[in-house]
């Protein structure tokens, strides 16, 4: 059994649905994927991940920082800069994520 990130620590029946909660829904697996070669910034996130909206990036960026999956680096110059790379904690979804790719290309 696995535990949740929640604050009253219920448990979860099945270990998948761990990585389900942290890189679910239509836009966080993209964007993890798309971080696995490397820095991106966010317009080019946008493009690669498929063109969510703006708000709907941000937030989806937001929540895998929450989850220690991507750091967000901001450089103090005019006009800013902002990149997005993964984590180590990110990184290690590589695996997961590749076979994921496999199976789309075989299955899609």
């Amino acid at each position: 059994m696995v535990k949740a990130k929640s604050q009253k620590s219920k448990v979860i029946p099945c270990p998948v649905t761990a990585i389900v909660e942290i890189i679910g829904g239509k836009w966080k697996p993209m964007i993890v994927f798309n971080l696995l070669t490397g820095k991106k910034r966010f317009n080019e996130l946008q493009r690669l991940s498929g063109n969510p909206s703006a708000r709907v990036l941000t937030i989806q960026l937001r929540e895998l920082e929450e989850d220690r999956i991507v750091k967000r680096e901001v450089f103090d110059q005019i006009p800013p800069k902002v990149e997005y790379s993964l984590t180590a904690r990110g990184k290690s979804l590589n695996e997961v994520l590749e076979v994921m790719a496999q199976w789309g290309k075989q299955h899609g």
